[in-house]
């Protein structure tokens, strides 16, 4: 699994104009699903996010997780995050899981969100979706389930 991870103010995602989901101060998380990634993928990336400890304390030191700071969550799938450039100029996205096993993964990822966040508000898989977001910071970090 891989994730943009944004510290934001706030975003929503709308599809087809109408407002699918919306946060205030938290993490919008763009997340793509490899073929290979398993459960223990997505408890590891979950596990990570929600305690990476990225949000500034009284002093301006980024010392506090999502939890410390009961911050919301805005999760949208994005298969092109899986995108190998490599070769020519048309990405290639066959290391992207297959839409039914990518979208078990997607749901089964907002439910242990759900477990450790108070609100998780997300996209709808494989819709055209537009995002609107304030990034603090800007704060942006790029989080693999292979690399952790």
């Amino acid at each position: 699994m891989r994730a943009v991870v944004q510290v934001v103010s706030h975003a929503r995602v709308f599809v087809d104009g109408n407002n699918v989901g919306q946060i205030g101060t938290g993490l919008l998380i763009f997340l793509g699903v490899a073929e290979e990634d398993s459960e223990k993928d997505m408890e590891k990336l979950v596990k990570k996010i929600t305690e990476l400890r990225i949000f500034p304390d009284e002093a301006g030191k980024t010392n506090l997780s999502l939890q410390d700071v009961d911050g919301e969550l805005l999760v949208v799938s994005q298969f092109t995050l899986l995108a190998d450039c490599r070769k020519g100029r048309r990405p290639s996205f066959v290391k992207a899981g297959n839409p039914r096993k990518a979208e078990k993964m997607y749901e089964a990822f907002l439910e242990a969100c759900r477990e450790k966040v108070s609100k998780v508000e997300h996209g709808i898989f494989g819709a055209d979706m537009k995002v609107e977001l304030q990034n603090e910071g800007p704060f942006t970090l790029i989080l693999d389930s292979n690399e952790l």
